[in-house]
């Protein structure tokens, strides 16, 4: 992943591309196309492949606990984020007399589930600056009411990577009955993760931790278990499921497991279980050292092209991902299609994405690309 040989090896779809769109889509590595088959053998093993489906989630479970820095029994599976946090509308269960903090780089999906609660708390925005979440400018919306502040620990939007320090302390000292969730996607696999503090960590499996579609990791530390089981319908997730009593009442398991209510989606886990130990073995901090220079270096190129990213990349606290904004991105994305160069365009905003499976190579050919498109 950090050498040409490994490249090719372990992502050989890479070979005529550059690829700057993992915030919305990555590249599996060659192990997790191994996964999905292995999970093939055992599904044809009908009820008996079970067991090898459970332990393969199982070992997903410990290498995620590894990865979040959390507690094998702290963490859980359901099918995305969206399915996450309406679980965890459904535990926190609030109300008018509730408030809840937003952002503005945030993700529908953190979002939207207190927006169209069927009894929604009061919700404030905490507005960015500059493409930048300032902690002094969130202190006026907390209070003894707040019982939620969700963020996104990087931005999908711009890039933007929080500066949780400061930001946690904020929350602590001025809401003190509020929880804290955030969203680890954009992050993920690619960042060294600083949030271990969080009360909820919810990441989406497709994109910086390489696995596929149909998986979503919960992490809900013990000590806020109680207050953060879901109250859901389902089985799995019930510690009742099939005993006499179960058609009186439902009794959820505690905490994290209660987020996985359904038939686990096997296959993102086997798939989840491989690229994580993959990007284990790498080593995000390694990926970090690698890429973020990278990040650097398409800023630094950006900017000489006259395009000011949305968000600066701040030295030892960057993020994988960069955007800018243009009156045609429609016609460089066009542009960029042509050439092979992968980056993601919408409502007049271009963003580009790197892993550790680029280069500075890809970073060259995006450049070259857009000053084309520009006329430069």
């Amino acid at each position: 992943m950090l050498n040409p040989d490994d490249r090719l090896r372990d992502f050989p779809a890479l070979a005529n591309m550059a690829y700057l769109n993992t915030a919305a889509e990555s590249i599996p590595p060659k192990c997790v196309h191994e996964a999905i088959e292995q999970y093939c053998r055992d599904k044809n093993d009908g009820m008996r492949g079970r067991k090898a489906h459970f332990a393969a989630l199982e070992d997903c479970r410990e290498i995620a606990a590894q990865m979040t820095g959390l507690a094998v029994d702290e963490v859980s599976f359901c099918s995305c984020s969206s399915e996450a946090y309406n679980l965890l509308a459904g535990a926190l269960d609030m109300g008018a007399d509730d408030e809840v903090v937003i952002t503005d780089l945030d993700f529908p999906a953190g979002a939207t589930p207190w927006l169209n609660a069927a009894a929604p708390p009061v919700v404030k925005l905490w507005q960015s600056k500059d493409g930048a979440l300032l902690a002094e400018d969130l202190v006026p919306l907390l209070g003894e009411r707040t019982r939620l502040v969700q963020v996104s620990l990087v931005s999908f939007y711009n890039g933007h990577r929080l500066d949780w320090r400061p930001f946690i302390e904020v929350v602590r000292a001025n809401a003190p009955r509020a929880l804290v969730s955030v969203d680890i996607t954009q992050a993920f696999g690619r960042v060294e993760l600083d949030c271990d503090d969080a009360d909820c960590l919810v990441s989406s499996t497709h994109k910086w931790t390489l696995g596929i579609h149909g998986g979503c990791v919960v992490g809900i530390p013990k000590r806020r278990a109680d207050v953060l089981t879901t109250n859901a319908g389902g089985w799995y997730h019930l510690q009742n499921a099939f005993e006499s009593d179960r058609f009186e009442r439902a009794v959820s398991k505690n905490g994290a497991a209660s987020y996985s209510v359904g038939m686990p989606n096997f296959v993102a886990l086997y798939a989840l279980n491989a690229s994580l130990r993959y990007l284990n073995d790498v080593g995000v901090a390694n990926i970090a050292a690698h890429a973020d220079p990278l990040v650097h270096q398409l800023e630094a190129g950006l900017r000489e092209l006259g395009q000011a990213p949305m968000a600066a990349q701040r030295e030892g606290n960057a993020s994988g991902i960069l955007a800018i904004l243009h009156d045609d991105t429609t016609a460089i994305h066009e542009a960029m299609e042509a050439a092979e160069v992968h980056v993601m365009h919408h409502a007049g905003r271009l963003r580009m994405a790197l892993h550790g499976y680029n280069t500075g190579a890809d970073v060259e050919k995006f450049l070259e690309v857009l000053r084309g498109a520009l006329g430069r």
